[in-house]
């Protein structure tokens, strides 16, 4: 039985984008009283420890999903342009060089919900349907 090359590259490569596109938007919030208004490229450098303030001065305080959520893995590629495990890598040079400190971890988007909630400091990103009354979001993708 012979296959063509695009038989071979369709039935590899269509499951791989399919994984992430049937996931729901991504959101990143902040808390309620937070009247921060930031660009996707000010995300994305606070996640990578380039901007460590809002715009009035306080700290940032960035919230990240456990490593192996699917919802992380759309943030990273989708925001950040780096797969998880350059992500990874990136923050281990950053920590080794005692240059920077990587996002708080935490476990779930309800949990990533509680902290922004609770924080005007904080900002998360949550799988869009997971976002409640209690966070404010900035952007979606």
């Amino acid at each position: 039985m012979k296959y063509s090359v695009l038989t071979v590259f369709l039935s590899v490569a269509i499951p791989s984008f399919c994984s992430f596109s049937a996931l729901a938007e991504v959101a990143v919030v902040v808390h309620p009283s937070n009247q921060v208004n930031l660009t996707k490229n000010d995300i994305k450098k606070i996640y990578l420890g380039k901007m460590k303030n809002f715009a009035d001065g306080k700290v940032i305080l960035p919230i990240d999903l456990a490593e192996g959520s699917d919802t992380r893995s759309i943030f990273n590629t989708e925001l950040l342009g780096k797969s998880s495990s350059q992500i990874k890598a990136y923050w281990s040079k950053l920590i080794f060089t005692g240059k920077g400190t990587p996002p708080k971890n935490v476990k779930s988007e309800n949990e990533v919900i509680n902290t922004v909630s609770t924080n005007p400091s904080t900002i998360g990103y949550v799988d869009a349907s997971k976002v409640t009354d209690k966070v404010k979001v900035i952007i979606k993708f």
